[in-house]
C-alpha cells in the first residue's frame, strides 16, 4: 500500500498488499501458468486472489526485472481468509474468539462490509498463507522449467522457491501508517512505554513481542543497577557486601522470568494469539528426499530417513561444534598469554600508557569473539541445511541450540577460566567490563550503521534516478519506483539475532554480578539505545517482514532459564572462593564445599519452588479461557440436539 491502487480487467480498484518476484529469465509460459493459478477460484483449486504485473519505472533497462507482481484480494476474500487462518478477534462482549464470516457483526469494530476489520498485516498474513497453501494440481512439472517436478497437493510457492523460480516475496509497507508509527516509536525522545499494539497492529504478534520483551527487560534491570551503583562504590575486595548482592540477583532472576510469562500471555491473549490453535506445518522449501506416501496428509511428497539424519546430525555436526569450541579455547589461551606480556611490561615500568595498554588485550579478544561468532553462525546455518530437516521448526531448534552452545561458550569461557581456575578477581572485573563495553559498541555498528549507511546510499540512487526524469516533485516515489526500491531492502532475517544478543547481555548481568555490579548499568543504557536503533531498522533499513503469530518468546524462554540456573552454581562459588568466606572454614576445604553445595541446592529449589507458585497465565484470562471452552461446548450440545431432532423428524 504505497499510496497507489490497481485495478483488474472486470474493473473493481483494489489495494496491492504483497510482492512476488520471479527470476528474470522465468519462461513466459510458467508465468501465464502461476497467474492464473493464483487468480482461479478456490473450487477450480486456485488462491482467488487479485494480481497484476508491476510496470516498469523509470529505468527502462534491460537489467531491470520485470517479472514484479502486485498481489491482493477483495474485502469479502480476506474475510473468508481471517476465518480459514483461524485468526482471533474482540468480540462484542470483550472476550478474544476465532472469527467466523457467520457471526461477523457480532464482532467488535466490524461495520458494513467489513471494511478496516482487518489490520495491513492481518491483510498480508492471510495473502501469505493462501499462496503458500496453493498446491498443484496435475502438473508434473512447472511449465517452462523441466526441472522443477510438481507433485499433486504440494505447495507450489514452496517449491517455486525451492528451484529459484520465485525470488522473493515480501509484504509491502504503507508509508503513512509507517510515518504515523515511526513518530510515535522513535523519532521524538521521551520517557514512556512502546507503543506495542501500534507494532502489532503493523508488524504482528512475534515483533510485537520482541519489543515488549525487550521493553521489560530493560525495566526489569532497572532494581539491579539501582543496587549495583552503591555496591559498584565500596571497596571490591570485601566479598561480604556482595552476598547480599548475588542471593538478590538470584531472586531477580527467577521472579523477572516468571513474571514476563504473565506479561507474555496478557499481551498475547489481548492479541488474539494465547489459544489460537498452531497451523499444520509445510514441508521447507529446502527439505528434499526420495518421493513416498506422508500417512498424515495422505498425498506424495519427499521423504528423508531418521535415521541418515541423525547420522548427519551426531557424525558430523556434532563432531564440527566440539571442534569449534576446542578452537575457541586455543583463541582464549592465546588471549591469556597476551595478558600476561602486557602484565609484565605495566610491572617492569608502570607508567599511564602502560595502564592503557592493560586493556588491549580485553578489546582485541573481544573483536575476535565478535567475528568468531558471525562465522560460525553462517557455518552452523550450512550444516542445519545440510542435516535436511523437514519442518521449519525443527531446523530452528538445531540451529538455535548450536548457536547458543558456541555462542556461550566463546563469550563466557574465558571469564569462568580467569573466575574458578586463575582466581584473578580484578582480571575478571577488568575484563568483563571490556567484553561487555566493547561487544556493545561493534553489536550498534554492525547492526544499525552499517545497514543504515548501506540502505541510505541505495535511497539516493533510486531518487536520483527518478530525479533526473522529473517525476518527483514533492519527495513522494511513485508505486512502481517504492516497489522497487523496497524490493532492493535488505531482507529482515527475523529475531534471533536479537534474542540472541540479549540472551548473552542477560548472561554477563546474571553469571558474575557478585564480582561487577556496574554490569547492569551498562546493559540498562545498551538496551534504551536498542529500543531505537532496532525500531529505525524496521521502519527505514529492512523490507517489512510477513506477521508472524506468536503466543510467547518461544525456545528462548528455556534459554534464559537455563542461564538462570548456571548463574546460580557461578555466583554461589564465586562467594564460596572469596577470602572472607573461607576464613570461616579455616582447617577444611572439604566443608566449604559442602556448604556452598548445600546453600546453592537450596538457591535452586526457591527458584523451582518460585516458579511452581508464579502462574504463567493470570487468574483473569484463565476464567476467560475456561468460559469460552465452556460457551463452545455448550454450542457443541445444542448443535447436535438441534441435528438429532431434524433427524428424528425426517425419520417419521
Amino acid at each position: 500500500m504505497q499510496g497507489g491502487t490497481m485495478a483488474d480487467s472486470s474493473g473493481p480498484v483494489w489495494t496491492p498488499l504483497v510482492v512476488l518476484e520471479l527470476a528474470s529469465d522465468t519462461a513466459e509460459e510458467a508465468v501465464t501458468w502461476l497467474l492464473r493459478r493464483i487468480r482461479d477460484t478456490q473450487h477450480n483449486g486456485g488462491a482467488d486472489l487479485l494480481v497484476e504485473q508491476l510496470g516498469l519505472g523509470v529505468e527502462t533497462q534491460k537489467k531491470q526485472n520485470p517479472n514484479l507482481f502486485l498481489v491482493g484480494a477483495s474485502n469479502q476474500r480476506l474475510l473468508a481468509g481471517a476465518e480459514d487462518v483461524g485468526l482471533f478477534k474482540e468480540y462484542s462482549d470483550g472476550s478474544m474468539r476465532g472469527f467466523t464470516c457467520a457471526s461477523k457483526h457480532n464482532f467488535k469494530d466490524f461495520n458494513g462490509d467489513g471494511d478496516g476489520f482487518l489490520s495491513m498485516a492481518e491483510c498480508q498474513y492471510i495473502i501469505k498463507h493462501e499462496l503458500d497453501t496453493l498446491r498443484a494440481k496435475d502438473e508434473t512439472h512447472v511449465p517452462g522449467h523441466s526441472h522443477a517436478k510438481l507433485y499433486p497437493g504440494k505447495s507450489i510457492i514452496r517449491r517455486l522457491q525451492s528451484k529459484g523460480i520465485l525470488i522473493q516475496m515480501f509484504p509491502l509497507h504503507e508509508k503513512e501508517e509507517l510515518k504515523r508509527l515511526s513518530f510515535s516509536w522513535f523519532k521524538k525522545l521521551k520517557l514512556s512505554l512502546q507503543p506495542l499494539d501500534d507494532i502489532r497492529h503493523y508488524y504482528g504478534e512475534g515483533q510485537a513481542l520482541y519489543f515488549g520483551f525487550l521493553e521489560y527487560f530493560t525495566f526489569a534491570l532497572v532494581p539491579m543497577a539501582l543496587i549495583g551503583v552503591p555496591y559498584f562504590l565500596f571497596d571490591w575486595e570485601d566479598y561480604d557486601k556482595y552476598v547480599i548482592f548475588a542471593a538478590f540477583n538470584l531472586i531477580w532472576s527467577t521472579v523477572i522470568l516468571e513474571l514476563w510469562k504473565r506479561c507474555s500471555a496478557s499481551l498475547a491473549y489481548r492479541w488474539g494469539t494465547l489459544s489460537r490453535k498452531k497451523a499444520f506445518e509445510e514441508p521447507r522449501p529446502g527439505f528434499h528426499g526420495v518421493l513416498g506416501f506422508n500417512p498424515v496428509t495422505g498425498r506424495e511428497e519427499p521423504t528423508y530417513p531418521t535415521a541418515k539424519r541423525h547420522l548427519r546430525v551426531y557424525l558430523v555436526s556434532v563432531p564440527f561444534v566440539l571442534l569449534c569450541l576446542y578452537l575457541s579455547l586455543y583463541v582464549m589461551m592465546i588471549y591469556f598469554q597476551m595478558e600476561g606480556w602486557v602484565l609484565s611490561i605495566h610491572d617492569e615500568e608502570p607508567t599511564f600508557w602502560t595502564g592503557i595498554l592493560l586493556f588491549i588485550p580485553s578489546i582485541i579478544y573481544a573483536v575476535v569473539i565478535e567475528i568468531m561468532n558471525l562465522i560460525y553462525r553462517y557455518a552452523a546455518e550450512f550444516l542445519t541445511e545440510w542435516e535436511n530437516h523437514r519442518l521449519e521448526s525443527s531446523y530452528q531448534n538445531h540451529l538455535v541450540l548450536k548457536v547458543l552452545v558456541f555462542n556461550f561458550f566463546n563469550c563466557f569461557a574465558s571469564l569462568f577460566y580467569i573466575a574458578f581456575v586463575m582466581q584473578d578477581m580484578v582480571l575478571l572485573r577488568q575484563s568483563l567490563a571490556t567484553l561487555l563495553i566493547t561487544s556493545q559498541i561493534l553489536n550498534q555498528i554492525m547492526e544499525s550503521f552499517l545497514p543504515y549507511w548501506l540502505q541510505r546510499r541505495r535511497n539516493k540512487k533510486m531518487i536520483r534516478k527518478v530525479q533526473k526524469r522529473a517525476t518527483l516533485q514533492d519527495k513522494e516515489l511513485p508505486l512502481e519506483e517504492q516497489v522497487r526500491l523496497e524490493a532492493d531492502m535488505s531482507t529482515y532475517l527475523g529475531t534471533f539475532d536479537d534474542y540472541l544478543e540479549l540472551f548473552l547481555l542477560f548472561g554477563y548481568v546474571s553469571l558474575f554480578s557478585c564480582v561487577y555490579p556496574l554490569a547492569a548499568v551498562l546493559v540498562v543504557l545498551n538496551n534504551i539505545t536498542e529500543v531505537y536503533s532496532d525500531a529505525f531498522k524496521m521502519c527505514h533499513v529492512f523490507k517489512r517482514p510477513f506477521s508472524e503469530p506468536a503466543a510467547n518468546i518461544g525456545v528462548w524462554q528455556l534459554a534464559f532459564e537455563a542461564m538462570c540456573v548456571i548463574a546460580v552454581v557461578t555466583n554461589c562459588s564465586l562467594i564460596g572462593m572469596s577470602p572472607q568466606v573461607k576464613a570461616y572454614f579455616p582447617e577444611s576445604d572439604t566443608q566449604l564445599i559442602l556448604w556452598t553445595v548445600a546453600i546453592e541446592h537450596c538457591l535452586l529449589a526457591i527458584k523451582f519452588i518460585l516458579s511452581f507458585l508464579i502462574p504463567d497465565v493470570p487468574k483473569q484470562i484463565q476464567v476467560k479461557l475456561a468460559r469460552l471452552e465452556f460457551e463452545s461446548l455448550e454450542a457443541l450440545k445444542k448443535k447436535k440436539l438441534l441435528e438429532a431432532s431434524e433427524l428424528a423428524k425426517t425419520s417419521q
